[in-house]
């Protein structure tokens, strides 16, 4: 085993050593091995991780110049069964004109794996549109792109979940665009896509009240009830929200005890029962950095319209959270990372971004929990804990 990363935040020229796809020992941790992601890009965000027909962990994202930016697009890399070392990123979109984001897998009950993403015109996730690609070998090479529905403006961040008969539900967002003014974020709502004929048709199923309640994320049901966790625009707390029918409709999103600071999170239902959930434990009332929009160091952006998203609280530390009741309460907890989560600049060129988030999370067929999430906008860090 190589020598560990060190035991702090990496300065940006150091990421860039570190970012080989070599399995590494924690300087601290004996129970925690990571990586750095292989990627020929400046800028890396918004992974998500998923186990391909023949055990390969593969994890997709996106990666360009800046986020928003028409260079941005979907990249992959995989890690073997015994493998030391992560694959050196592929490319899978390129649309020359728009930014491809929010890349997801999904491996259908026939084997067929699906690539599926937003793609954007510019900083406009209100004109964005959800794109696939299939592959029929297990992820090694992918089709022709193709639309996913007939949806404008529906967002997508959480992978594809299997119904009660079957349905495929794929989680989503409506960004929606104020009376005057660009996309900002502030009316966004929840909603469910559910295809009842393999990904051939979609329907579009509101979940209610969800004004700001985004990225949501539906695990595995417990006695008859099905829990979905959300991030909050409004940067108070993480949402979650009941479905009493196997995730077909959904109660309305309600606080957790767990802050959140508009940043995303994901969450998984362990083999003993418990939820672990990777989040920024973090909200707007514990930090007074505040960034116009998400979008606003793009060339000829401005402030946008109406609305009352907030942005910039800082998106660190990063933290790994427990619960024994569906949910409701995450009492146990270990820590990530530990930075300050600097966010008021997407730029990673200049190592001005200090930023962990979107995270992944996994648990492998051995019980271990594989782990993946942004670090600085730099790069791709994948961590493996043999303990849960």
């Amino acid at each position: 085993m190589p020598e560990p990363m060190p035991a702090r935040e990496l300065l940006p020229e150091e990421t860039q050593v570190y970012m080989d796809g070599l399995l590494r020992p924690h300087a601290v941790e004996a129970d925690r091995i990571e990586a750095m992601l292989p990627s020929p890009m400046v800028q890396n965000h918004a992974a998500n991780l998923c186990f391909l027909p023949g055990g390969a962990l593969a994890c997709v994202w996106f990666g360009g110049t800046m986020e928003g930016m028409s260079d941005i697009s979907v990249y992959i890399s995989r890690l073997e069964p015994g493998a030391d070392r992560w694959s050196a990123a592929e490319k899978l979109t390129d649309a020359v004109d728009r930014s491809e984001q929010n890349p997801v897998l999904f491996v259908a009950p026939d084997g067929l794996v699906w690539l599926i993403h937003t793609s954007q015109p510019g900083g406009r996730q209100d004109l964005c549109e959800i794109r696939y690609r299939q592959s029929l070998d297990g992820g090694r090479s992918f089709g022709a792109s193709q639309r996913l529905g007939d949806f404008t403006g529906v967002f997508v961040r959480q992978p594809v979940q299997i119904g009660p008969k079957g349905e495929w539900l794929l989680p989503g967002f409506r960004c929606v665009t104020p009376d005057a003014g660009k996309w900002t974020g502030g009316l966004d709502t929840a909603v469910m896509l559910v295809s009842r004929d393999a990904g051939g048709t979609w329907q579009a199923v509101e979940v209610p009240d969800s004004l700001g309640a985004v990225h949501m994320n539906p695990v595995p049901g417990q006695g008859g009830v099905m829990p979905a966790f959300y991030r909050h625009r409004f940067a108070e707390a993480v949402q979650r929200s009941l479905s009493r029918d196997g995730g077909l409709t959904w109660e309305a999103p309600e606080p957790t005890d767990q802050p959140n600071n508009n940043s995303s999170v994901q969450a998984v239902r362990l083999t003993d029962g418990r939820i672990a959930m990777v989040l920024n434990p973090v909200n707007a009332s514990m930090s007074d950095q505040r960034r116009a929009s998400l979008y606003d160091e793009l060339e000829g952006e401005d402030e946008g319209g109406t609305g009352t998203a907030i942005w910039g609280v800082p998106r660190g530390p990063l933290s790994l959270v427990f619960s024994s009741d569906n949910g409701a309460t995450f009492p146990e907890r270990r820590e990530l990372e530990t930075g300050d989560g600097y966010c008021l600049t997407n730029n990673s060129k200049d190592g001005l971004n200090r930023e962990y988030s979107y995270p992944s999370i996994l648990q492998g067929p051995d019980g271990r929990l594989h782990i993946a999430y942004t670090y600085h906008r730099r790069a791709i860090k994948y961590v493996c804990l043999s303990k849960s």
